[in-house]
């Protein structure tokens, strides 16, 4: 299945074109079918124009989600679209033979596939939790979506190899030196890992220690799990949110001093947590 092939089920998408993403989505797409027909573009080049153009078209409708509060009645079949088309480039990739398509995608657009994955379960898992009959009903699935969001967001830190300093690195800014070390890129590393803690947060506070459903029991939210590849490991939400929190908070209240980085909530969650654990 060639990325041409697959602009086809993306141009679904398209239902408003004057939209700026769905504009630059739908040109990418444009561009690509022009390059599959001339045959002279690296494959790497095709998979990276094909995967801007997904998250292009999914993040217009993914603010369409958001803006609509999640639909309670269709909010959890859309999610599971969205989900799958932005699975799609790396499992393209897999389809050729390529066992490791950062090598195809580059980092930066894995870490772009990833965070969007985690960061719309963990914008719908904010909306769901305030649904007390919706969350009674549906525990497990609330779980599950916590769960494969977590998962999303620590993927999506693990595509970077944090710095590692020793005598032979001579950085004049320590600060960054130290943020690096620590695998902080950007803003959107950090703010994973706050997401991700309060994500686990919500699993231990909601659904306890005590309810430790079979994930493999519950309908996958996405059409592929992690990593493209169907799994079901159950997180430890304590010990997960703790670890990512405790590095948000240090992060934050070190080489982000004065930065405008609250740590007022994670501090809180973090002392739920042990209170939880004792």
């Amino acid at each position: 299945k060639a990325p041409a092939e697959c602009s086809l089920v993306l141009r679904e998408h398209c239902v408003l074109p004057s939209d700026t993403f769905l504009a630059k989505g739908s040109a990418n797409l444009d561009k690509l079918k022009d390059l599959c027909n001339e045959g002279k573009e690296h494959p790497s080049t095709l998979f990276q124009l094909y995967t801007q153009a997904v998250l292009d078209i999914t993040y217009f409708e993914e603010n369409q989600l958001v803006d609509e509060d999640f639909p309670e009645e269709s909010a959890l079949q859309k999610l599971k679209e969205l989900l799958s088309v932005l699975s799609e480039p790396e499992d393209l990739v897999r389809e050729c033979g390529i066992k490791e398509p950062i090598n195809i995608l580059g980092a930066e657009l894995l870490e772009c596939l990833y965070w969007r994955k985690g960061a719309l379960l963990y914008m719908y898992c904010h909306t769901a939790k305030e649904r007390s009959e919706w969350l009674q009903e549906n525990i497990a699935t609330f779980k599950k979506c916590l769960n494969d969001g977590v998962q999303y967001l620590m993927k999506m830190l693990s595509f970077r190899c944090p710095l590692q300093l020793d005598e032979d690195i001579s950085l004049q800014d320590k600060d960054t030196a130290r943020l690096l070390s620590e695998g902080v890129f950007s803003d959107t590393h950090l703010l994973a890992m706050m997401y991700s803690g309060e994500m686990c947060y919500w699993g231990l506070k909601h659904c306890g220690e005590g309810k430790q459903e079979s994930l493999e029991s519950i309908d996958p939210v996405s059409s592929g799990d992690l990593g493209g590849r169907s799994q079901s490991i159950s997180l430890d939400f304590q010990e997960t949110g703790s670890n990512m929190l405790t590095k948000y908070v240090a992060v934050c209240e070190g080489p982000l001093k004065g930065q405008g980085w609250n740590t007022t909530t994670a501090k809180q969650m973090l002392h739920y947590f042990v209170k939880s654990r004792n």
